[in-house]
């Protein structure tokens, strides 16, 4: 084997895609880019975006912090929110977010804020916004019913209803950019993440698939440690992996699965919450599973070191003579 360093883009937002990049930073042998969504529309990214009329910073400023040279001291400043009784405007938000959206505002520029945050922590790799249009999830549940933004679609989900169709309104197109970056990835990993809401549209989004389908390595994808909600039982990594194609328009080649059963006590309270463990199910022949114990604590997320360790073994297997 030849070692030699791999451009890898990751997919994806919320609290599951920086896991798995605070884990793949530590590796010499790997440039790790983020390409993340831009459509969260709940909590203070939304405010703000509704306010100031900036694009939501929330998951732009987690992925650039799980890059970020001192990852703990930086999300300790700029993940705390402002008092309320000393700044009532600004209360509830960030000051990472608050700091990337004046960034924003007085640069004119999304990408450039975001490349300046980037030099001011020190990241070891690149973040990119999947778009810069403004652009709210849509939903069609089986009942024939539709909704509009992130929280409401999870809202929908959550209270039982079966997602048919989901989409982008109005339909956003792919930073030219981040279009360049893609083509030249040696393999893609999506997810972590809430698949409706922090996977799916980022692969919805104008010009995405064609740019996937330069990309000569595999397409990997990493299964959610659980279901979300009564609209998804007995969706399985299965499932996902077909809604993924269809999106995308190619094969995903890797599933990345939880073999990992926490306490009774752990299982109890999130099946209160109607989420239950993600079962694989039925992957096509041609889909490698990689199994492993990467649910290591009481919080269903990913061990982050040994998701890397995973992601690590596929792309070296795969890429590496």
């Amino acid at each position: 084997m030849h070692l030699r360093q791999l451009k890898i883009g990751c997919f994806g937002g919320g609290t599951g895609l920086p896991s798995l990049l605070g884990g793949l930073k530590t590796n010499p042998w790997l440039d790790v880019n983020a390409v993340v969504t831009m459509f969260d529309s709940g909590g203070s990214s939304g405010q703000l975006k509704d306010e100031l009329g900036v694009l939501p910073p929330g998951d732009v400023l987690k992925c650039t912090l799980a890059l970020s040279r001192n990852e703990r001291e930086a999300r300790r400043v700029l993940l705390a929110r402002l008092p309320t009784l000393e700044h009532p405007r600004l209360s509830g938000h960030t000051g990472g977010n608050l700091l990337l959206s004046m960034m924003q505002r007085y640069s004119g520029d999304f990408l450039a804020a975001v490349d300046g945050l980037r030099a001011l922590l020190g990241c070891s790799g690149r973040v990119w916004p999947i778009s810069v249009d403004h652009a709210s999830v849509c939903a069609e549940y089986g009942d024939g019913s539709q909704t509009r933004g992130e929280v409401e679609v999870d809202a929908g989900q959550t209270l039982g209803r079966f997602v048919k169709r989901i989409w982008l309104e109005p339909e956003p197109t792919i930073l030219p950019q981040v279009a360049d970056a893609i083509r030249g990835f040696d393999a893609v990993v999506i997810g972590p993440g809430s698949f409706y809401t922090s996977l799916m549209p980022i692969l919805l989004v104008k010009g995405v698939p064609e740019a996937l389908g330069a990309v000569r390595g595999p397409v990997i994808l990493v299964a959610n440690l659980l279901t979300e909600g009564r609209g998804m039982r007995g969706f399985t990594a299965a499932h996902a992996v077909a809604r993924v194609e269809e999106a995308i328009a190619r094969r995903v080649d890797v599933v990345i699965a939880n073999t990992q059963v926490p306490s009774p006590e752990t299982l109890a309270r999130y099946a209160a919450e109607h989420k239950q463990p993600l079962d694989v199910g039925d992957l096509p022949k041609y889909c490698e599973v990689v199994e492993g114990e990467f649910w290591r604590h009481e919080i269903a997320r990913h061990d982050r070191r040994r998701l890397a360790y995973a992601a690590w073994s596929v792309l070296s297997r795969r890429l590496l003579d």
